[in-house]
Parts: C-alpha cells; sequence; structure tokens
C-alpha cells in the first residue's frame, strides 16, 4: 500500500450483514460503520417507543487483570475503582497530567482482579498505551481485547421483554451500571445494564464469530415489539436529547471535568495518588472560585439546525459555543448542547441566540437533559 492511500477501514463482524439489510455506511473512527438502514428518524423513535439494536462493535475493549489490577486503575483513572463491586460498572475518566480529559470510560468488574475497560473507538489506542504506561510497577497489566469482542446494544422500553425470552439469566434483578455473565440465543455473553439511549437497555459483549447468530436471534423475538435495525446517526440523537457527552464535541483533551461540568467524577479521596491529581486539584479550585462556562441545552424558536462549533451570542456578544446540535425527533424542533458563559447559563435566560451562518437565531436556555424516560 503506498503512503498516500487511506488506510483500510475496519469492518465489524456484522458488515455483511448490515450490507444485506441496506445500511447506508460511513467512516467512524476508522470503522465502516452503518450510518442508518433506512429513516434514522424512524429508528430513533423506534428505540423510545419500542426497541433498537445497534452493533457497537467499534468501542474499544481493554482487559486489566493482575492482583494489583484496581491499584493500577485507582492510579491511571480519576474515579476510585477499588469500590467497584464485583458485577458492577463505573462511568470514569482518563486524564493527562495536565488534567485534559484522554477519554470518558465505563469500568466494568468481571472477576476479583480483572476489571473490562470500555474506551469510544476514536480514543481506544490511546487509552490502551496510556494504561500499557501506567502499569509500570504494578503487577498488572492491561491487555488489548479489542478483536476478542463484538458488541451488540438492546436498547428502549421493550429491550427487557425481548431479551428474557432469548435468556433465563436473571435480567430483572440486573441493576442498571451492572453486568452479569450468561446466555443468549445459546451464546456465551457479558450482559451488562447499560447503554447510550436514555432508555432501558442492554448491552452484550460476545465474540465475533456469535455475532451474526445473536444479531438474528434478537431481530426475530424483537419484531413483535417492533425492534428495528439502529444506525450511528439516530444513536447520536437520541444520546443528545438524554443529555449524555459525546468525546470530541463536550469532552475533549482542553477541557478537565470540571470544565464539563462532571467534576463528580475526579475522587481526591481514593487511595493513591493518580495522573494528573495536582492539575485537577487547581482546576477544581478554579471551578469554584471562578464558574467556567456552563454545559447547557437550547431550544429553537425556528427551524434552522445548529451545528458544533457555532457561536452562541447574546446582546450582541459571543457568551459560548455549540458542542452538538441536531433536529429532535422527540420535542420536534431543532436542540443543541452548548458551553456558555455561566451568566447565560439559567434554565430561561433572554435573549440568547445561536449564529447559523451570520443569522442571529433565537434560542431557549434549557436544563439537560432535554428528555427523561418515565420509570
Amino acid at each position: 500500500m503506498s503512503s498516500t492511500e487511506p488506510p483500510r477501514l475496519r469492518h465489524t463482524a456484522l458488515d455483511a450483514l448490515h450490507r444485506s439489510l441496506g445500511a447506508t455506511m460511513t467512516d467512524f473512527a476508522g470503522w465502516d460503520m452503518p450510518l442508518r438502514y433506512g429513516s434514522e428518524r424512524d429508528e430513533h423513535v423506534a428505540v423510545r417507543t419500542g426497541a433498537g439494536l445497534f452493533d457497537l462493535s467499534h468501542m474499544g475493549e481493554i482487559t486489566v487483570t493482575g492482583p494489583q489490577a484496581a491499584a493500577l486503575l485507582n492510579h491511571a483513572l480519576v474515579g476510585n475503582i477499588s469500590t467497584i463491586g464485583l458485577g458492577r460498572a463505573r462511568y470514569t475518566m482518563i486524564c493527562r497530567v495536565d488534567g485534559g480529559i484522554l477519554d470518558d470510560l465505563i469500568v466494568y468488574r468481571t472477576a476479583e482482579n480483572e476489571y473490562l475497560v470500555v474506551a469510544n473507538a476514536s480514543n481506544a489506542q490511546a487509552v490502551l498505551e496510556a494504561l500499557t504506561e501506567r502499569a509500570a510497577g504494578f503487577d498488572a497489566e492491561a491487555r488489548d481485547d479489542r478483536d476478542a469482542y463484538a458488541l451488540l446494544a438492546v436498547q428502549g422500553p421493550e429491550s427487557l421483554a425481548i431479551l428474557k425470552s432469548l435468556t433465563d439469566a436473571d435480567l430483572d434483578g440486573l441493576k442498571y451500571y451492572s453486568a452479569l455473565s450468561g446466555t443468549v440465543a445459546g451464546v456465551p455473553a457479558l450482559i451488562a445494564r447499560t447503554g447510550y439511549t436514555g432508555e432501558d437497555g442492554f448491552e452484550l459483549f460476545v465474540a465475533p464469530g456469535d455475532a451474526e447468530k445473536l444479531w438474528q436471534a434478537i431481530t426475530e423475538a424483537g419484531a413483535p415489539a417492533g425492534l428495528v435495525p439502529c444506525g450511528l446517526s439516530c444513536r447520536d440523537t437520541l444520546r443528545l436529547e438524554a443529555g449524555m457527552p459525546l468525546y470530541g464535541h463536550e469532552l475533549s483533551l482542553a477541557l478537565t471535568p470540571f470544565d464539563a461540568g462532571l467534576g463528580r467524577v475526579v475522587k481526591f479521596d481514593k487511595e493513591g495518588d493518580f495522573v494528573g491529581r495536582e492539575a485537577l486539584l487547581a482546576a477544581a479550585e478554579h471551578a469554584a472560585a471562578e464558574p467556567p462556562r456552563v454545559l447547557v441545552g437550547l431550544v429553537a424558536e425556528g427551524r434552522r439546525v445548529p451545528r458544533a462549533g457555532y457561536p452562541v451570542v447574546a446582546g450582541g456578544e459571543v457568551i459560548g459555543e455549540v458542542t452538538s446540535g441536531a433536529p429532535s425527533p422527540t420535542l420536534g424542533k431543532p436542540i443543541a448542547m452548548a458551553y456558555v458563559d455561566a451568566a447565560h447559563a439559567a434554565p430561561g435566560t433572554a435573549g440568547v441566540a445561536v449564529d447559523i451562518r451570520g443569522s442571529h437565531e433565537p434560542y431557549e436556555v434549557v436544563a439537560l437533559p432535554f428528555y427523561k424516560r418515565q420509570k
């Protein structure tokens, strides 16, 4: 391959199946992934009202094992990993020495001295390298397991009933942010009650060779409940409505967890030192003294859709920047998340607009999330 050729896209174990379903494919973080199968709005609505089935095999799985696995993760990440119970999961972050967010992660404790760290596709290599580097001096190792797993997600109010028809695992007893090993449709899986849609749902970590069999079984079992295959496009509008941050949009190396309003994930009182501690202590103090820009929701009064990078303005001054924007199928109007100056962050603040190609379109400031499911 000549150096001028772009690198080859990686394909998930379900690639042929997506194509047979007529999916529109897109390059996402070096993977060829389904963007949508038909109407992204219909896929979005299916997850809110019934269920959707996603291929998330582009996510990066890293297994951390060894007698000091918890100590290593306590050192490498900002959260207190040693307090995660067996079979439980935690949302956390990995930061650089300067406090910048390298990635946001979910860590599952799968055995006494074993953890599954799930990173975003675009950051998986950087996270793996950071964990490997930070493992020096610990009796533990970080193993690249990206090729060991395919990841399927069933999301939506009907997801529990659909999966219960395919497994004898105790799904009713499985709490949010917990995981257990079981068999689904005859396929061994790590079954996690996690998701990125704002709905109840499950993520199933399986061997790539079993992915197609499981996809077909879930598709069949879910048909009466209105389950449809879903692409990355509706996953983005679902997480946006649910006010969930996306790396590269609401989170970046330029921001600390305190800048992003997620300082709660940083645990200064845990055992041992951790990478970024000094910088994050300073960031916490600075945020307390002088509030940074606040992540807020914006709802359009008109029809024009704001996009990432568009300036947020008030009184002729730039007061912030849009991080994510899209039409909201649930609200029926365009919405956005944006970092704005604290003085303009209160819900209902008057006079806020988004500069959409020179035109100042009025927007209402609202509290996040835009959408919360009825439990």
